[in-house]
């Protein structure tokens, strides 16, 4: 990088760590840290929610996926505005009504505490893991990206957001989230429009959306209902659906938010905004891949855009034929090149025939450069075996390479600030969830407000350090933004089961639900291990149908054995 995109990048993170620890000054109760004496407006509310979710992965992992894959990863968040608006209905008013500091104090009251902490250890369990990919994951490219050592990166984010997280508490985080959201969707606006700016005088908006269709990636729509694809519009509005149901509706990183608001009305408005946000936002980040595709048919792109590997296997005995490929590579890209060209003249004209033969030129041209990359890669893998993919790597490999200084840096920092707002609200609800659900009911009855708020505090701190130690820990082969829901999918539904269960189905008992969920908990992991194994083939957004309705199926079932 270069001296102003350092100065941006510093001032930048360094500011938001004394706007949240100022912000966050006068949390002085558990109240005002927890829930930050419910006094959020809707608006702090609507884009605390959203950072909470779009983490780093959402704007380092969502461009590569739009690249390698299309728009059709879109229908993932079809489900999300209905949900939203039920749980405007019926989990808002009852969370505000009962006044509680967590959504699994109500199942106490509804069931019993044995169900009240399994649903808190289940949440414990996946958002502690979620909170070490949401640091690994900014790391772990920057360091490949940029030469940054990883380990270095891994810590001084975990550290930054601990500091403001563990001195202002939720207030700290709800209002360092705004401004973050604020530089974020600014700095990939901003991407957008140096895309569009860097293709080629002659090469028109129009013609790139045209070239992108031609290339397969603007699949928005799937209505093939397949058990086995992860990404249609039945797996989005019903799997997808349960999702959210689950994340907004019972996951503390999400109903912390709105439990700040000052009224329901104000946690409503904040909720629905981000359900009809939300589905836009991601829509854009993905067509922001697919333009950065458009884009590298113009500019040659590397056979792999983790450097660090190739620059591993130009040391290794596989040396001579990589470099053989990357010269077929270059070779098919300027054969392409020129076919795309041809095609764009073409459009221009109006000849249709030359048009269609353009097309079907520069298409092949297309497959023998997936051809020799797929070979490419493979020699990658020979080396590195279980390597992982480089989709995560796509975005920010252009905009180090191709955007102006200052903005480099600050894409980087909307970045960094994506991963510690996301991190911020997952400690916290990590603490809050220790400390109110577990510690303070089967601990420490009864300490004192002040005892909770310096346990809060200190449980912060824990959750930061494990966060960071699972980030230095973890390998993955999936593409980030997949391997996060994956982690939530695992558990997402049992909880749901359990909320659901608690509100809606009134006839079932404490020890039936329980019994329930440690069912359908096994038979999700089951159902993920067979699918890894090849033994099974389903869609990962499907766990969360398939955790939810068992629980509600085998509380039933046990019902008549059970006392209470």
């Amino acid at each position: 990088m270069r001296t102003l995109d350092w100065i941006v990048l510093l001032s930048a993170l360094f500011g938001i760590v004394a706007y949240g620890v100022w912000k966050g000054r006068g949390s002085k109760d558990l109240q005002g840290y927890l829930l930050a004496g419910r006094s959020m407006k809707w608006y702090t509310i609507a884009l605390s929610i959203m950072a909470t979710q779009a983490s780093a992965i959402t704007f380092l992992s969502t461009p590569g996926q739009g690249f390698v894959d299309g728009m059709r990863f879109v229908q993932f968040y079809f489900g999300l505005p209905l949900a939203a608006v039920i749980l405007c209905v019926t989990a808002i008013p009852l969370y505000h009504r009962l006044k509680v500091f967590t959504a699994y104090e109500f199942l106490e009251g509804r069931f019993d505490m044995k169900t009240r902490a399994l649903a808190a250890l289940l949440f414990l369990a996946q958002r502690g893991l979620a909170a070490g990919l949401t640091i690994f994951a900014p790391a772990l490219i920057l360091s490949v990206i940029l030469g940054w050592n990883l380990h270095y990166t891994n810590v001084g984010v975990g550290v930054l957001v601990i500091i403001y997280t563990t001195s202002g508490g939720t207030k700290a985080v709800n209002w360092t989230q705004f401004q973050q959201m604020v530089v974020i969707l600014s700095g990939m606006v901003l991407a957008f429009f140096l895309i569009l700016y860097r293709l080629p005088s002659d090469v028109s908006f129009l013609d790139a959306t045209h070239l992108a269709g031609s290339l397969g990636r603007l699949n928005a729509i799937d209505f093939t209902f397949d058990l086995k694809n992860r990404y249609n519009i039945w797996s989005g509005l019903i799997a997808g659906g349960f999702l959210a149901l689950s994340y907004f509706g019972t996951d503390q990183s999400q109903v912390a938010r709105y439990l700040t608001g000052k009224s329901v009305t104000h946690s409503r408005m904040g909720l629905l905004f981000n359900g009809i946000v939300k589905v836009p936002m991601q829509f854009f980040i993905l067509f922001l891949g697919v333009m950065v595709l458009v884009f590298y048919q113009f500019e040659a792109p590397p056979v792999f855009f983790n450097q660090v590997e190739v620059a591993a296997v130009r040391e290794a005995p596989q040396a001579e034929r990589f470099a053989e490929l990357e010269a077929s590579y270059r070779e098919a890209f300027d054969e392409k090149r020129g076919h795309i060209l041809s095609w764009v003249d073409a459009r221009r004209d109006g000849d249709s025939e030359a048009l269609h033969a353009a097309r079907e030129k520069f298409l092949a041209s297309d497959e023998k450069m997936t051809s020799v990359r797929s070979e490419a890669v493979g020699l990658l893998e020979e080396r590195n075996p279980g390597m992982a993919s480089d989709t995560n790597y796509v975005f920010l490999t252009f905009v180090v390479n191709y955007l102006p200084a200052g903005v480099v840096g600050l894409l980087i920092a909307a970045i960094l600030f994506a991963s510690m707002s996301s991190t911020s609200s997952e400690l916290n609800a990590l603490a809050s969830t220790t400390v109110i659900d577990i510690y303070g009911r089967l601990m420490k009855k009864d300490a004192g407000d002040a005892h909770y708020l310096a346990a809060s505090k200190g449980a912060t701190v824990l959750w930061g350090v494990i966060a960071i130690l699972f980030a230095e820990s973890f390998r993955g082969r999936e593409t980030l933004v997949e391997a996060v829901n994956i982690i939530g999918s695992l558990f997402y539904g049992t909880i749901l089961g359990i909320f659901l269960a608690a509100f809606y189905v009134k006839a079932l008992k404490a020890t039936s639900v329980f019994v329930g969920a440690w069912v359908a908990l096994a038979s999700v992991f089951t159902c993920h291990i067979l699918t890894e194994m090849g033994k099974l083939d389903i869609g990962y957004l499907w766990y969360n149908v398939i955790g939810c309705v068992l629980v509600i199926l085998v509380a039933f079932a046990v019902q008549p054995w059970v006392k209470k």
